[in-house]
């Protein structure tokens, strides 16, 4: 069976924009050929070097801000002000790595005299060509947050981006040729899912990151364990947002909209499960209604819209499908709980509250505009509740008492905990999950590591 086309169908609109042809293994065989070779040189390059290329990358990304954030609204419907964001973001973390990367991989001495030694230290060094199989709806960040660091560090890329984004995939091959890497340096491959094992196999690609669906994150995990590999996997959350008495219930409720609509509310970091104490739960369930009914969904171009549509017709059907069961099963809808009417994949800003166990809603990651509200007496529930799934992503909780806020960080079980605010990644922090969220973290110190080979040095 021949590859189907990889296409760009606007989500506003469900009309094909563009498609493009996948390419054939001979062209991947030429690819992971020229990233090897490029490797050999490349790992000999001084940090003073790469930096340089970097920041040339982050300024042209810069100059082509309006055109990139058009080009990924069109491609998986996220807002134009939302897209300009993302780029500028993604220029940030290049110029962060750049101005970083030396000395968060410089040498680590230790007393040579302890070990019989004129010299000893370990040293951070590449380890080749990393896969990255990356999701469609962070088109850019999710990739730079990848390949800042490892560029920087001395690896070279090989991007399986989402098939409904291939021109921000492009884009980005195309972004770090303009600024001057080498070819084979950061190379995109337009190939379909099953395609990549085949990569993952080849000896010559050393690693993987994965950002995806569960599945997705097993079904790399389980070829590279296979081929004693190295993985970094970052899957689904289902993140709690704990609202606690002594909480701000109006600033809370209204970074709550924020926190679950962002990005049309597809995100792994978006807060999903609305955990909130009896005192404050009817004043935080007004308002958060009230703020998440007041949000304009419509054309994600235009500048007046808070919310655009889903990325996929799939991502519609699975949020409906979601909501549709919970209400049969008794639940109540505060707000929304519609797909919009016309073309597009719209769905309304959604709250649902009165949850039990045998809703999908209850376990289940919701893809979409859509918050699920829980009553709970006090901070213990709430913290079991929020623990109670397969998940451990980002976590939020909200309150102004400093043993609760110490009992958060200490017991939610979790990559992040984020107190009085809402999930976000930023360069400077480790990202990451715990449980069936995934494993290795990215960003930071620790991110720029986690694609390095140890080595421990001894000189007599």
């Amino acid at each position: 069976m021949a590859p189907m086309p990889i296409a760009t169908q606007n989500p506003a609109t469900a009309e094909v924009l563009q498609t493009f042809e996948p390419h054939t293994p001979e062209q991947v065989q030429a690819a992971i050929a020229t990233a090897h070779a490029t490797f050999q040189q490349w790992r000999l390059t001084s940090f003073a070097h790469r930096g340089e290329l970097l920041r040339r990358a982050a300024d042209l990304l810069d100059e082509d801000n309006e055109t990139i954030a058009r080009v990924m609204t069109l491609e998986m419907g996220k807002t134009l002000k939302s897209a300009r964001a993302e780029a500028a973001k993604c220029a940030k973390g290049m110029r962060w790595y750049a101005e970083h990367a030396e000395s968060l991989l410089a040498d680590e001495p230790v007393d040579p005299t302890s070990v019989g030694a004129s010299r000893a230290f370990a040293r951070y060094a590449p380890l080749g060509i990393v896969l990255a199989v990356m999701p469609w709806n962070f088109p850019l960040w999710q990739v730079v947050r990848f390949a800042a660091p490892a560029l920087m560090a001395g690896n070279v890329g090989l991007l399986k981006h989402a098939s409904n984004v291939p021109q921000c995939a492009l884009y980005l091959e195309d972004l770090f040729r303009r600024a001057g890497f080498p070819d084979g340096c950061f190379t995109t491959l337009l190939i379909g899912a099953r395609e990549v094992e085949g990569v993952l196999r080849d000896p010559r690609v050393r690693a993987a990151t994965l950002t995806g669906s569960e599945p997705a994150g097993q079904s790399v995990g389980a070829i590279c364990g296979d081929e004693i590999k190295k993985t970094v996997l970052e899957l689904g959350g289902a993140d709690p947002f704990l609202v606690l008495p002594s909480a701000d219930v109006e600033r809370a409720a209204q970074v709550a909209v924020t926190a679950r609509c962002q990005n049309n509310g597809q995100s792994c970091i978006a807060a999903k499960r609305f955990i909130v104490h009896t005192d404050v739960y009817d004043a935080f369930a007004e308002a958060f209604v009230r703020h998440m009914s007041a949000l304009v969904v419509g054309d994600p171009m235009d500048e007046a819209t808070d919310v655009g549509p889903l990325a996929t017709e799939g991502g519609l059907r699975d949020v409906a499908a979601m909501v549709d069961d919970a209400r049969g099963k008794g639940a109540s809808v505060l707000c929304g709980g519609r797909a919009l009417e016309g073309p597009g994949w719209f769905y309304q800003p959604t709250v649902v509250a009165d949850l039990t166990t045998d809703m999908a809603m209850f376990a289940e990651e919701v893809f979409g505009p859509v918050a699920g509200l829980y009553r709970v007496a006090d901070l213990d529930e709430a913290i079991t509740l929020a623990n109670g799934t397969t998940f451990g992503l980002g976590s939020n909780a909200w309150t102004n008492d400093p043993d609760e806020i110490d009992r958060c960080i200490r017991d939610l079980d979790a990559g992040v905990v984020t107190i009085n605010g809402m999930t976000v990644s930023y360069p400077e922090l480790p990202f990451g999950g715990t449980k069936r969220s995934g494993y290795g973290r990215e960003l930071s110190a620790h991110g720029i590591r986690e694609f390095c080979q140890i080595k421990a040095v001894w000189v007599g």
